[in-house]
Order: C-alpha cells, then sequence, then structure tokens
C-alpha cells in the first residue's frame, strides 16, 4: 500500500474527482462538490494506494484545542473491497507519524465522526476512548465532545450524553469504514451507534488519546 500526505491546497481537479469515483462505489455520497469544501476546510490529504488504485482517503488536521495536541479527521472513506483494513491502518499510521513531528513527546488526542461500529477499528490501540459503552462520560469528556462537535461545525445538534450528533439528511463527514468483514472488536461498540437515525445521517462524535510513549511507535512502518 502506497500513502502520500499533502496540503489540501495541492489536491487538482482530477484527484477530487478520483476520490469522488471511490465515494461513488461506496455510496457515502460524497459527490466533487461536497469533497471540495472539504478540500479548503482541512489542512492534510492523505492518499492510499494499491498497485495505482486508490483504496482510500482522508482530510485531517494537526492543531491545538485549548492548547491539546490534537489529530483532527474531518472526513475519511475506504474501499469495501478486502483492501479496506490495509488502506486504513496506513493512513493511519501516517497521520500518527506526522502527529510525532508535529507534537513531539505529547499525549494527542485522536477525533472524528462515525455512524458504525466498524469505523472504531481506526481506534483500536487508542487509551480512554469516548464513547464506550458501560463508561459514563465524566463532565471534562463531555466537554470534549462538544469542543469537537465545535470544530466540526455542527455543535447546535450535539447530544453530549451520547455524542450523537443529529443529522440534516445532507452528507456528513466522518469516518467511513465498512469492510466486507466486520472487525470482531467493533462488536461492543455497536450499542452505541442505536439511536443513530440514518435517514437523517446522524453521527457519532468520538475521541480517544494517543499517549507519547505509544505515538511513535504506532507510526512505525509494519
Amino acid at each position: 500500500m502506497d500513502v502520500a500526505t499533502k496540503d489540501c491546497t495541492a489536491l487538482s481537479d482530477a484527484e477530487l474527482v478520483e476520490l469522488a469515483d471511490l465515494c461513488a462505489e461506496n455510496g457515502n455520497g460524497y459527490e466533487v462538490g461536497f469533497l471540495s469544501k472539504q478540500r479548503e476546510e482541512w489542512v492534510l490529504v492523505t492518499h492510499a494506494r494499491e498497485q495505482n488504485k486508490l483504496r482510500g482517503f482522508a482530510f485531517s488536521t494537526l492543531e491545538r484545542i485549548g492548547g491539546t495536541p490534537s489529530l483532527l479527521v474531518g472526513i475519511a472513506s475506504f474501499t469495501r473491497t478486502n483492501a479496506a483494513e490495509q488502506a486504513l491502518k496506513s493512513i493511519m499510521r501516517d497521520l500518527f507519524r506526522r502527529a510525532v513531528l508535529a507534537f513531539p513527546d505529547e499525549d494527542v488526542l485522536v477525533g472524528t465522526r462515525m455512524a458504525n461500529a466498524a469505523s472504531f477499528r481506526g481506534y483500536f490501540g487508542l487509551n480512554d476512548v469516548v464513547p464506550r459503552p458501560g463508561h459514563k462520560p465524566s463532565g471534562e469528556e463531555r466537554a470534549w465532545g462538544r469542543r469537537l462537535a465545535k470544530r466540526f461545525g455542527v455543535d447546535g445538534q450535539l447530544d453530549d450524553r451520547v455524542f450523537v450528533v443529529r443529522g440534516d439528511a445532507n452528507p456528513a463527514g466522518m469516518l467511513d469504514y465498512s469492510p466486507r468483514k466486520t472487525p470482531a472488536q467493533a462488536a461492543k461498540f455497536a450499542e452505541l451507534f442505536t439511536p443513530l437515525d440514518s435517514s437523517r445521517r446522524d453521527t457519532l462524535v468520538a475521541f480517544g488519546w494517543a499517549m507519547a510513549e505509544d505515538l511513535a511507535a504506532r507510526s512505525l512502518p509494519k
């Protein structure tokens, strides 16, 4: 899997069409116009290709939220083929590598939105993932949910008790990962998505912590 990351400003119209073609195969409703807006809203775009075939991409940014180092994935989508997991792992590994360079020796908050339990595959190995089954979020964790919702531009739509963002039936930015074979570990997160209304395109705000001592190891090639 070949992975490359560059500034969103360097993303060409032809590449936008390539992203839209992958999304058309995935059926997530991300068309060229929507993706063009993402190019303006995020800083980095990462591609994963297998034999020159696009298998996944992510728009992201590395920034500080209230002083806290953060890696935010605004939108990501992956092939539905057997290459999905490797594409996800490769892209997240590259993003973690960049987080190490941007925030050396610091813990980093990783945040995104999701619409299914399989998407938590990108968070496996992170610490203190919120929300999670059987865990009552603290006041500070609920505050983080609100901060992320504000950063994603949906603060008025968040229920911070369950971290669900009420959609408006339009495509919503999220980590879109639906492989042919659902990860076994994802089953334990399924109940978190019960309140979501797919017809409204509801999403779940989720975050976890990549600890400084683990972050460098997660960014290494495997």
